[in-house]
């Protein structure tokens, strides 16, 4: 009984570690080291939790998974064009972007930024992007928000951390290609940190494909994100 459930054991941890095949080789290593010593730990620690959790968070990050379609540039605009009449101006610079990373067939350092008083489509037009684009799309409302954690996460080290708003939304919509909607981006505070320092760092294209979130402790590849900015 005890050598099957040790071969049956080995089997199970085997298929698990096969299911993270799209890992980068340092997250890889992470996870077994962290597995290891989850199995040395007693359950009922809160070590055990805290390990138990981090695990999750790895693991659950959409490594390797996109879903960007590229576009029919031709009929780009008439896709616009049913849900928002006019902002001829804004279409034809979406349409720009778009030929040009078509021709450089490379998507790094897209950001735009719409700027216009409330209520003008900012929103609703980033949304038809994503439609049209076939990328998810995350919205974080950066009004108001003073505390840099809340984009770079927290440190492990402090109880009831976690990674900060661009990691949880990677994780919630499955993919590493979404389009992240940075709203109301001129009416962020400072308190805590330099939150606008850390904005600046996710959105530069030489940085942000190896950006550290502080609790995930290890690079996450953001240079395929499509980055809109709203602003009023």
């Amino acid at each position: 009984d005890l050598i099957f459930s040790v071969k049956s054991t080995s089997r199970k941890e085997s298929e698990e570690i096969k299911n993270l095949d799209k890992m980068p080789e340092e997250i890889k290593e992470k996870v077994k080291q962290e597995r290891q010593r989850l199995k040395e730990l007693p359950p009922s620690s809160l070590e055990y939790q805290t390990v138990k959790e981090y695990l999750n968070w790895l693991e659950n990050i959409p490594w390797g998974s996109f879903s960007y379609k590229e576009p029919d540039l031709k009929s780009f605009i008439s896709v616009l064009n049913k849900s928002h009449y006019g902002l001829d101006q804004v279409k034809e610079c979406i349409l720009e972007h778009m030929v040009i990373e078509k021709l450089s067939d490379n998507s790094r350092g897209s950001v735009i930024c719409f700027l216009g008083p409330p209520g003008t489509g900012k929103t609703s037009i980033a949304k038809s992007i994503a439609k049209a684009t076939n990328r998810k799309i995350i919205k974080i409302a950066l009004g108001g928000m003073s505390d840099e954690a809340e984009l770079r996460g927290h440190r492990r080290t402090y109880v009831a951390s976690r990674p900060g708003r661009l990691i949880a939304g990677l994780k919630n919509c499955g993919t590493l290609d979404p389009i992240i909607l940075l709203d109301e981006v001129d009416k962020m505070g400072n308190s805590r940190g330099d939150p606008t320092s850390a904005l600046l760092e996710i959105l530069d294209p030489e940085q942000n494909n190896e950006f550290i979130d502080r609790y995930v402790e290890s690079p996450v590849d953001l240079s395929k994100v499509m980055f809109i900015c709203t602003a009023n």
